[in-house]
């Protein structure tokens, strides 16, 4: 089915609609689970705020009927500067799972890196042949990290990237009040090997979730657990999780492929600093030295030219993966990407930008409270 065919099926505008559709298509506790932040929510409503408050300043008669989006990040060409984030238990949302987001991603042409809490196993998602990465929480026990990261080499994924700013989970209300649990028919399927069959269904609710992080995560991680990791694997390795600058010079330092300007969709530190307003200051620091992606809050084309012209090679969509694949399974998540893409160059034509990679923050009027 041809684009404009789809947009004249799509019951959706916007992705706030699209919201409100998924909303309707997974059970309450499980769309609260994905929906939720930390304690009052005010980073998770920040990331998406924050975009608002910036404005644009557009060029005029600069002849850009045919934007260019093209980018290349570690190596590895990208259609457009969208990659799909990892998130947990896509099941949740369709039967199919991450399988069917894999597939979404590959027939987009669309990097997806797949979450350690997936429903679905490293290898099965790489039977998609997409373009895939691997998000690598590190545990005390070393062996399970090193494991994961092998099953990841051999199933071609192209890089990992490294969860840091979760030592400990953050306190989220609405799981606590829904005592949310992973219905029996789904586990997390990259773990399930390393708990006996007894704990995991021990374990699914939202407060053992918790205390497996507890007893399985590596609290006391350092720099010296980057060094360590990056002897272990030939993959490029990405820090995602990175909010202050003095982060992204130690980043530097280590010697990583990229970072992630990150607050884990606001589900760790509440009142912490949202992503966007965070990004100049590590884009300073940074210097395209190497590869500088966000996430957080992006609901609009406008969004992701904002975060490209602020300092950001590319960005990461988490939460409207969920719903496109609620609303409509793999044809959903192609509705959110393809969205977002038509809005990106609509709004590269609109503001006088014929090639992504020349944004800069001179089409900004106004910008973030952090320092540029």
């Amino acid at each position: 089915m041809g684009r404009k065919r789809r947009y004249m099926v799509m019951n959706w505008l916007n992705l706030s609609e699209l919201e409100n559709l998924a909303k309707k298509q997974i059970e309450p506790t499980a769309f609260d689970y994905i929906a939720s932040g930390a304690n009052d929510e005010i980073t998770l409503n920040n990331n998406v705020e924050a975009y608002k408050k910036i404005q644009l300043l557009p060029r005029r008669l600069s002849s850009n009927a045919n934007p260019i989006t093209k980018i290349n990040i570690i190596g590895q060409d990208m259609s457009y500067p969208i990659i799909i984030a990892p998130t947990a238990f896509h099941g949740l949302a369709n039967k199919k799972a991450e399988n069917a987001t894999a597939q979404a991603a590959q027939q987009t042409d669309t990097t997806m890196v797949l979450s350690t809490l997936s429903n679905t196993t490293i290898e099965d998602a790489a039977q998609s042949n997409a373009n895939m990465w691997f998000q690598l929480y590190i545990f005390k026990d070393k062996k399970i990290t090193l494991e994961l990261i092998k099953k990841a080499e051999s199933s071609n994924y192209k890089a990992l990237v490294i969860t840091i700013d979760a030592p400990i989970l953050g306190k989220r209300e609405r799981d606590i009040r829904n005592e949310f649990h992973l219905p029996n028919h789904l586990s997390i399927a990259n773990l399930t090997e390393h708990m006996q069959e007894a704990e995991l269904g021990q374990r699914k609710s939202a407060s053992s979730l918790e205390q497996f992080f507890k007893e399985q995560l590596d609290n006391s991680l350092s720099w010296k657990d980057i060094d360590w990791l990056s002897s272990q694997t030939k993959l490029p390795i990405l820090l995602k999780g990175i909010l202050h600058p003095d982060d992204a010079k130690l980043a530097l330092q280590a010697k990583v492929s990229g970072i992630i300007v990150s607050n884990h969709g606001g589900r760790q530190l509440d009142t912490a600093i949202s992503t966007i307003e965070a990004l100049p200051g590590i884009a300073k620091i940074i210097n395209k030295e190497i590869p500088l992606l966000i996430d957080g809050g992006i609901r609009r084309g406008s969004d992701i030219l904002k975060a490209i012209a602020l300092g950001a090679d590319a960005v990461l969509i988490g939460r409207p993966i969920i719903w496109g694949l609620a609303d409509d399974g793999i044809n959903g998540i192609k509705d959110v990407i393809n969205f977002l893409r038509d809005e990106l160059k609509q709004s590269m034509q609109l503001v006088g930008c014929k090639n992504i990679n020349d944004l800069t923050a001179e089409i900004i009027r106004k910008t973030t409270n952090q320092d540029t």
